[in-house]
């Protein structure tokens, strides 16, 4: 014999768990100095969220992409976007690991979902005026960009567990009675 389904009473712990990597990640992602954009060969051009840089080998010339209207809105989506996702974080620490509290959980979804919202217009308004205002060749969007992505990754797939969970209160709180499969021959 042997129980199946998922372990509900671990989706208390795992799922603000994955909150916390989404946090982190978008902390990387916001606060890295360079790795969204490097050119070909990532020796002559490399921007951040926040500045580009041309140049060889000492000299480099860095300027702010704040100047522009799209970098401050990309940067505001993104720092809004952190902003809500730890306050979910915090929610959802509340609702699931002090005492569990199923109303909440819809209520998080919800926050979780406008993230994601505001994060993938960010990171899809990034690329669309980098490559019309600056682009000049062929570029890789790295490491800091992927973490951003993956932010939102994490976030989508959270947001489907908070608005999912409400269903099985039973099994979150070890109330359900417990099912096995087996066979008598």
């Amino acid at each position: 014999m042997f129980r199946c389904g998922i372990a509900y009473p671990r989706c208390r712990w795992i799922v603000p768990l994955l909150l916390l990597f989404a946090i982190i990640f978008d902390i990387i992602a916001i606060a890295a100095t360079s790795g969204w954009v490097e050119d070909e060969d990532a020796k002559s051009h490399y921007a951040s969220m926040w500045k580009q840089c041309r140049g060889r080998n000492e000299h480099w010339d860095c300027k702010l992409l704040t100047e522009f209207s799209w970098a401050q809105a990309v940067a505001a989506l993104m720092i809004i976007g952190l902003l809500i996702l730890i306050i979910a974080f915090i929610i959802s620490c509340v609702a699931l690991c002090c005492a569990l509290n199923i109303t909440l959980l819809p209520f998080i979804g919800v926050l979780l979902i406008v993230v994601v919202i505001l994060q993938v217009i960010a990171l899809i308004i990034y690329p669309v005026k980098f490559n019309e205002l600056i682009f000049e060749g062929h570029y890789y969007y790295t490491w800091a960009y992927g973490f951003g992505w993956g932010a939102t990754i994490l976030c989508i797939g959270c947001a489907i567990l908070f608005c999912c969970l409400p269903r099985y209160e039973d099994e979150l709180t070890g109330l359900a009675k417990t099912k096995y499969i087996y066979s008598s021959a």
